[in-house]
């Protein structure tokens, strides 16, 4: 049973809109007082704080520690961003700005350009997931011995592409070994996307911890090694440092963790993957991401296009007292110019 929609009359949304704007602006708990100035409103300092009491007993509002003031709830940034954020319009010469840096001769370089221009615009984190391959169907694999401890892979994927690679293992494998890890492969695995084989190899494992073999554990390694190269470029991110400078976000642990997060990426690919299964923009305020490492952080994304085909997302990671109203339209129009620069690659 979903809880029902907060319905505010107007002098309420007012005030929270500017209580909002204001903490937004200086970081600090926002007492009646600042309110009745910077609202505009001729209402006494009583009715004021009535209409602040109301908002704290609907849980949109409330007051840190001891302090007369009082800050915004995720519930209350989650009705403003819905109802009362009133979004700028990018510049012009910032827009000039933005398709001028993205100009580039390849999609990398316009994809690390975007993580960046985002980071450096908003001075957040930004963040873009690298558009998404084509689905690589395994034909055939093969593990050759180097020397040392070097594999040579070779991998037939779809109807007739090779690629080959070199990998260095934990150990040295003989030729024996490998043959038995490739003949395995081929056997269980010819067929399947590239991509879900190591799942599947986990699943396998975990099935039959108790009877693992020495075959199994050789493949797991070699073939770690070959799918991990596309899963720790999934997406490219800059400026998770600028995250540092927001008072609320200070405590070292609480980065640390988040550093953390974003170093072994599972939960922001997580939320990039839901949002590039949904339509238009996303934006996640605090808790709503599901993550306890998010908590104190707001995600806005956008999903970019290759001739009209949403192929990846890209978006700002920042406190949930982030400019909403001027970082929304710069992960919008970011998004959009990207999506154009690939398409006319």
């Amino acid at each position: 049973m979903t809880a029902s929609p907060i319905i505010l009359d107007e002098r309420a949304q007012n005030l929270l809109k500017v209580l909002i704007e204001r903490y937004i602006k200086d970081g600090q708990p926002i007492g009646s007082r600042t309110l009745a100035k910077d609202s505009g409103m001729k209402f006494s300092p009583a009715t004021i704080r009535n209409v602040m009491a109301d908002l704290d007993d609907l849980g949109l509002i409330v007051s840190p520690h001891t302090s007369a003031g009082r800050i915004p709830t995720v519930q209350g940034y989650r009705l403003f961003v819905d109802n009362l954020v009133t979004v700028k319009p990018l510049r012009n010469n910032l827009i000039e700005k933005l398709k001028q840096e993205m100009a580039s001769d390849s999609s990398d370089e316009m994809i690390n350009k975007a993580s960046a221009l985002l980071s450096s615009v908003t001075q957040m984190a930004g963040v873009v997931m690298i558009p998404r391959r084509e689905k690589l169907t395994l034909r055939q694999i093969e593990f050759l011995p180097l020397s040392g401890q070097r594999v040579l892979v070779v991998l037939v994927v779809n109807e007739q592409e090779v690629q080959n690679k070199v990998i260095h293992t934990d150990r040295k494998y003989g030729q024996s070994e490998l043959q038995q890890a490739a003949n395995f492969l081929n056997r269980e695995y010819a067929g399947k996307d590239l991509t879900n084989i190591r799942e599947l190899l986990l699943s396998s494992m975990q099935q039959a911890r108790e009877d693992m073999n020495r075959m199994m554990m050789t493949a797991m390694d070699v073939t770690g090694q070959v799918l991990d190269e596309k899963r720790n470029s999934d997406y490219i991110m800059a400026g998770e440092t600028n995250l540092m400078s927001y008072a609320e976000m200070g405590d070292v642990d609480k980065l640390r963790q988040l550093f953390d997060a974003f170093t072994t990426k599972n939960d922001l690919l997580h939320l990039l993957d839901k949002s590039i299964h949904t339509d238009g923009m996303q934006i996640f305020i605090g808790e709503e991401s599901g993550y306890k490492v998010l908590d104190e952080c707001s995600v806005v994304t956008s999903p970019y296009t290759v001739q009209d085909q949403v192929v990846g997302v890209l978006g700002v990671i920042g406190p949930t007292r982030m400019a909403y109203d001027r970082v929304i339209p710069i992960v919008d129009v970011t998004a959009k110019i990207l999506s154009s620069a690939l398409s006319s690659e």
